[in-house]
């Protein structure tokens, strides 16, 4: 028989077929202890022993049988989403986990955590005020609502519950994979589907104006790209003017721009399905051409003081666009039209109107980016009600 690799740990074929490893490792509870590993071939189990291996090397411990769900949530984000995700995404996690899951279910043992526990824990958060239970209003220096002995009711959005739901279920389903745990109690609860409401968008008269209005401002093109073209917040602050082809009348959107744990970082795009390369209509052509002429005054009129990031969006030195700091724009413009609407019902207007001009929808997801065309028509596609008036009239003429 071979002898075993340094630090292989002990390895061993079972009766059954499957391949039985152990490794030495620190746990979860603080102690080290003998961790049992499993796969078809040697080298699935070596793999699984080496990564365990690196694992505590580098200071992480591994969750064992007696583990508790804030134990093994700590674990989760630490090895595996850190690792795998973008560090957005990783961020909203630790909020979940810190704000909810923690408090909530975190003294609980994993292994004993049952569909019972999930759902009566989500039942509480739920109901419970978010004013109350955080103190909101005790912290001002004249209560004025739950404090004073009438309770505002600040409850958590459908959508929320949805979201901390899914972060706990992304979270043991990773446990069931690592055989911590048999099956994942967070899919036996159902919550309530997000209510994502008929949305806010605007009209072919007002978007012209919308346009018109903010002919003079200097971010003009990113509201054009903004309608004609759909892009998120983060993929117009995060486009360079590398991936803009003025000759060939192109655009790729490959970068997102985001702040994360305080700091702006330019990083890939939402999802795979965001990656993709649009043509400019004239109208796009137009505006990004005069927008590249005032950016290339304010480089000379900003001198020294100008960072060149290469970014199409700038502020007027350069640097990239703080992306909460667009209201500053966005706002004065939107008053001024007497709209009521968020910058994001931009990209919604864009994508309505593609549909209530019947481009397919196959092709709207892709000038979108969604990451399915399920998105594209649930959450986006809320027909015109002058669609549904002609559709309902076709309709009639042929009964007629």
């Amino acid at each position: 028989m071979a002898k075993r690799a340094n630090g292989e740990g002990s390895i061993s074929r079972r009766k059954d077929g499957l391949y039985h490893g152990r490794v030495y490792v620190t746990t979860t509870s603080g102690i080290t202890k003998r961790i049992s590993v499993y796969g078809k071939t040697r080298e699935e189990v070596l793999e699984k022993i080496t990564a365990l291996k690196a694992q505590d090397n580098q200071g992480i411990p591994t969750p064992d049988t007696n583990v508790r769900v804030a134990e093994y949530l700590t674990y989760w984000l630490a090895a595996v989403v850190k690792v795998n995700r973008r560090p957005k995404t990783y961020q909203g996690y630790e909020s979940v986990v810190r704000v909810h899951l923690a408090p909530g279910l975190g003294t609980k043992k994993l292994r004993t955590l049952r569909a019972a526990d999930v759902r009566k824990w989500l039942v509480g958060v739920t109901a419970a005020c978010q004013c109350c239970k955080n103190g909101w209003d005790a912290a001002r220096p004249k209560p004025e609502c739950c404090a004073a002995g009438e309770c505002c009711e600040a409850k958590l959005s459908r959508r929320m519950v949805q979201s901390i739901h899914a972060v706990l279920r992304n979270a043991l389903e990773n446990a069931v994979r690592e055989e911590l745990i048999l099956r994942n109690v967070a899919k036996l609860v159902q919550v309530p589907t997000p209510d994502y409401g008929t949305g806010k968008g605007l009209t072919v008269p007002q978007a012209r104006l919308l346009l018109k209005s903010a002919s003079t401002d200097r971010l003009h093109a990113l509201y054009v790209l903004a309608l004609a073209l759909g892009l998120r917040r983060g993929e117009l602050l995060g486009l360079h003017w590398g991936a803009v082809d003025l000759e060939r009348g192109t655009l790729i959107v490959s970068s997102n721009l985001q702040r994360v744990d305080g700091a702006l970082r330019l990083g890939p795009t939402k999802t795979a399905s965001s990656l993709r390369t649009l043509p400019l209509p004239p109208v796009v052509l137009e505006a990004l051409r005069a927008h590249q002429e005032r950016q290339a005054q304010e480089r000379v009129a900003a001198s020294e003081r100008w960072k060149d990031t290469g970014l199409v969006f700038t502020s007027r030195v350069g640097t990239p666009i703080e992306p909460d700091n667009l209201r500053r724009s966005w706002y004065p413009l939107r008053d001024r039209l007497g709209l009521s609407l968020r910058f994001h019902d931009l990209r919604h207007t864009c994508v309505t109107l593609l549909l209530d001009l019947g481009v397919p929808p196959h092709i709207v997801r892709q000038i979108a980016g969604h990451s399915d065309i399920g998105v594209t028509m649930k959450v986006y596609a809320h027909a015109s009600l002058d669609e549904q008036r002609k559709a309902l009239g076709s309709l009639s003429d042929k009964l007629a």
